[in-house]
């Protein structure tokens, strides 16, 4: 119950106030004049006004209300290391039996790791029950966490103290791989630069504190190298992209015994490597329609570098034309097929023919440039079915396909073959272009093919009566296609509604130049948000189900649904942060799902620096689980809110109102009669006088 007085007057204050003036000047005059009644006029104008300002007593019944303790319990990353989960778990269970032995209430919030790698948000969280219970409830917050909070600058305006639960031990250290600088873009063949650290944390034990650490370095899942280098110095690493497309540079520090945690001891860096210029040696034989779609189609392209070899007038012709009116220099061919051949990207052949100009051994050093690494690709003709062909030259050995001496002249439709649904040079292709209205057919054809007999590698086209027409194979290090026909440029002229040529040749040569994306046999993974996309291409008509390694060491295995032809996928939700490894047979993959390292990892060992000063703002304080857990005391507001062992936590003494009655204190009627009474005292005192 609480009782208390109010006014509720008859008249406004204004009035009142008015009347309160007249009734003052009528007793001035009254001492004035030296009337002895005076006294009683006083009171009589009193009773009056009270009569008008109407007091009245009003009693409420209360109900109280328990005050609110809000309980922040931090479950990120970080604090799932260690024994941590250990400790926190024992401190909540302990400091919800204290709130309820203070007859008080716990609200209890757990914070995860922020999606967008934003860190711990514990303010954030504290911000939000703040606004969801009654400010006048709120008796004080209690924060268990490793001291690691990345939104000091989001701390609610708090009516009671924060104190803070310290999980860690103070013996921790960690050893930390830092990223420092990491290009996205490379230049293949070019050196670059990357600057990592490795860092210690903590408290490091002599055992440890040698200055150096093992670092093992991968690239694109190939074999480990190891290297020693010391701790704490930014170290300069030069790096040299071998590919086009991604490249994925995987570096992990090996686990030093003691430390907290190995999820920030590796890193993945994925540097996007792009060919400066593209050298295209071209090698065309007698002149033919085709030959100016292939020379137009590298021309086109302004990162291509051309050089165009063509025979004009080839040594067995006969016109009388000296030799020194020809041209104005000789054709530096010793120094583009002996000297400077591996400086090409790529190698083209269209209908050449042996005719004595290029030697044999500047075609076995083609062999020997395709075995190292080089690419070639042979457009045939006619003449590759005859006794002049490439095939009787050291290019035997590397190519493919084997002439049978026979030119099929007639018409066919070029179709992929059953392989080549499946192989990314062909896969698809049909869709690349729209073929004329109301044709069956997805492409124009063509009228001469040069017959083969498979020798090698793989038919992905096929021509009249099923005879191969494009075969791709790799030798050595290297990669051949063949050609079997001189009719593509129908495609580039329109004939018949024309065909993907131009396409066609970009899969050929980003596929010789060794570009992942089209590889035949390739297990590749895509990050959307927390999802990882799963591809593994394959030339086989099966595959099987993938291992992926989780940042926590978990292994899981995943199978593959075929989605397209030569194409198995599948779709898996990352459950945390950090590095995943995906294996399927000899195929590896390293992807990093958010960041490599999250934020929650940049610092992994407990500490109050950072959330020592919020709690001293309010009046909190910060203590270390491992020291033992203080008690939970209640203060009054205003008095100091932490001890020797203790926390306090406001009583805030809040309360809600169920009942509330007015009764007034004097009748009205009865201050008349006070006033009158008042009033004729003191006319008979006057009349006395």
């Amino acid at each position: 119950m609480a009782n208390q007085i109010l006014f509720d007057p008859h008249l406004t204050w204004p009035v009142i106030y008015v009347l309160s003036a007249a009734v003052m000047l009528i007793v001035g005059l009254s001492i004035w004049r030296g009337l002895a009644g005076w006294p009683f006029r006083l009171l009589a104008g009193a009773a009056l006004l009270l009569a008008l300002i109407n007091p009245s007593l009003q009693a409420e019944e209360r109900e109280p209300l328990t005050d609110i303790v809000l309980v922040v319990v931090d479950e990120s990353a970080s604090q799932r290391i260690s024994d941590r989960p250990d400790q926190t778990a024992e401190a909540l269970t302990l400091v919800e039996a204290e709130i309820e032995d203070l007859g008080m209430e716990a609200r209890i919030a757990r914070v995860s790791d922020a999606e967008d790698n934003s860190g711990t948000r514990l303010m954030a969280e504290l911000q939000r029950m703040m606004a969801e219970e009654p400010r006048a409830r709120v008796a004080g917050a209690l924060l268990i966490t490793d001291g690691r909070l990345h939104d000091p600058e989001l701390v609610p305006d708090m009516p009671a103290p924060i104190h803070a639960l310290i999980t860690g031990r103070e013996g921790d250290w960690d050893r930390r791989l830092v990223i420092e600088t990491a290009p996205a873009f490379g230049i293949i063949g070019e050196e670059l630069f990357l600057t990592l650290r490795i860092e210690d944390q903590g408290a490091v034990p002599p055992t440890a504190s040698g200055g150096r650490s093992d670092i093992v370095i991968a690239i694109d899942g190939g074999p480990p190298q190891t290297f020693t280098v010391p701790v704490g110095e930014s170290l300069e690493l030069p790096l040299t992209l071998e590919h086009a497309g991604q490249n994925v540079i995987q570096f992990t520090v090996p686990e030093a015994q003691g430390e907290l945690t190995t999820r920030n001891n590796a890193a993945v860096v994925q540097i996007n490597g792009i060919r400066d210029r593209l050298r295209v040696l071209l090698v065309s034989g007698e002149p033919h329609p085709g030959q100016r779609t292939w020379r137009n189609l590298l021309k086109a392209d302004p990162s291509v570098d051309l050089v165009h070899f063509t025979i004009l007038r080839p040594p067995d012709r006969q016109d009388g034309v000296p030799v020194s009116e020809l041209s104005l220099i000789a054709f530096p061919t010793r120094e583009l097929f002996m000297e400077a051949v591996d400086e090409f990207d790529l190698i083209i052949f269209d209908r050449y023919q042996r005719r004595g100009i290029l030697p044999m051994l500047y075609l076995d050093n083609i062999r020997r440039y395709v075995e190292d690494g080089g690419a070639l690709l042979v457009a045939a003709g006619p003449d590759f079915a005859g006794a002049s062909s490439l095939y009787r030259t050291p290019l035997a050995d590397i190519l493919p396909g084997r002439p049978t001496a026979r030119v099929i002249e007639e018409p066919y439709l070029p179709v992929i073959s059953e392989l080549g649904q499946r192989h990314p040079v062909t896969t698809g292709l049909e869709t690349e272009h729209t073929p004329l209205p109301g044709s069956e057919d997805p492409w124009g054809r063509w009228f001469r093919q040069i017959e083969l007999t498979e020798q090698g590698g793989q038919t992905v086209m096929q021509g009249a009566n099923g005879a191969p027409l494009l075969m791709l194979d790799r030798v050595g290090d290297g990669r051949v296609a063949l050609l079997a026909s001189d009719h593509a440029w129908l495609w580039d002229r329109g004939f018949e509604g024309g065909g993907p040529q131009l396409e066609l040749l970009r899969r050929l040569a980003h596929w010789m130049m060794g570009e992942p994306d089209l590889e035949e046999e390739a297990l590749m993974a895509e990050v959307d948000g927390q999802s990882i996309n799963i591809t593994r291409r394959t030339l086989s008509d099966r595959a099987g189900a993938v291992t992926i390694t989780t940042p926590d060491g978990e292994q899981i295995e995943v199978p593959l649904e075929e989605s397209s032809p030569g194409a198995f996928t599948a779709q898996i939700t990352g459950e945390e942060q950090g590095l995943y490894r995906l294996l399927e047979g000899d195929l590896e993959r390293v992807i990093a799902l958010g960041p490599a390292a999250p934020r929650e990892f940049e610092v992994t060992i407990a500490g109050d620096e950072a959330i020592a000063p919020i709690a001293a703002q309010f009046g909190g304080t910060t203590a270390r689980i491992e020291d033992g857990l203080p008690d939970l005391r209640r203060v009054s507001e205003g008095r100091t809110a932490f001890g020797r062992g203790w926390m306090g936590l406001s009583a805030r003494d809040a309360y809600v109102t169920t009942d509330v009655t007015v009764t007034p204190l004097v009748s009205a009627w009865l201050f008349l009669l006070i006033a009158a009474g008042l009033m004729l005292a003191g006319w008979l005192r006057e009349g006395r006088q």
